[in-house]
């Protein structure tokens, strides 16, 4: 079976059978590559997972070497959602796909990602009619409020991870996004890290990590 976007898959060793996966969605300008390094240590702590790493469906204009979920070259937040939503449509589908090939529900797979990767894990994991097992988010942010206020359906278990000193995307937005959570019922763990950019360092993936076998 070919999946509707191209993939890194990391499967489990020969033996193992896959009883989970974790769907990691790469930042702006990214790739599944770039983002599929998180596999690398959280592999031998979940030893039934597969790990499904895909590309934007877009080509990124400001890094033509990567890809991209929806456009943020215009300033414009009707631009934005809009574009945003035809990424949901696309990546919902990829969902069914994995689901179907692998033989998982809702409840069997994380859906996780950093930056634009985690806005995207954010509207697709809390629309769904279904619940995810979890959301993992780092350095990212509610795309539109309003939005996601009146399409809400699930209230999947949830951590956002943030650099105190990001300068891409604030972190300002990680509390923006928990409050908005609470509000709507959802469990929210957050982790804030002083000196730490727009990137994801040890401590968020160790964080992740314990995070997830808890909830997978």
């Amino acid at each position: 079976m070919t999946f509707c976007l191209n993939s890194i898959i990391i499967k489990p060793d020969e033996g193992f059978e896959i009883k989970h996966a974790i769907v990691l969605f790469h930042g702006y300008g990214g790739d599944g590559k770039d983002i599929s390094m998180l596999s690398l240590n959280w592999k031998r702590h979940m030893p039934n997972t597969v790990f499904i790493c895909p590309d934007g469906h877009e080509k990124c204009p400001i890094n033509p070497t990567g890809y991209q979920w929806f456009d943020l070259t215009k300033e414009d937040s009707k631009y934005i959602l809009e574009e945003s939503i035809k990424a949901e449509n696309i990546i919902k589908k990829f969902i069914d796909e994995i689901k179907k090939k692998f033989n998982l529900l809702n409840n069997q797979i994380c859906l996780s990602g950093f930056s634009q990767g985690c806005m995207i894990s954010l509207n697709i994991g809390l629309t769904s009619e279904e619940k995810f097992s979890c959301i993992v988010g780092f350095s990212g942010k509610i795309i539109n409020l309003e939005y996601l206020k009146t399409k809400i359906k699930n209230n999947t278990k949830t951590l956002l991870i943030h650099g105190e000193a990001d300068q891409i995307v604030s972190s300002t937005h990680l509390l923006e996004a928990k409050d908005f959570l609470i509000r709507n019922n959802v469990n929210v763990e957050t982790l804030l890290i002083k000196n730490c950019d727009h990137h994801i360092p040890i401590e968020a993936s160790s964080t992740a990590l314990s995070f997830i076998l808890k909830n997978i």
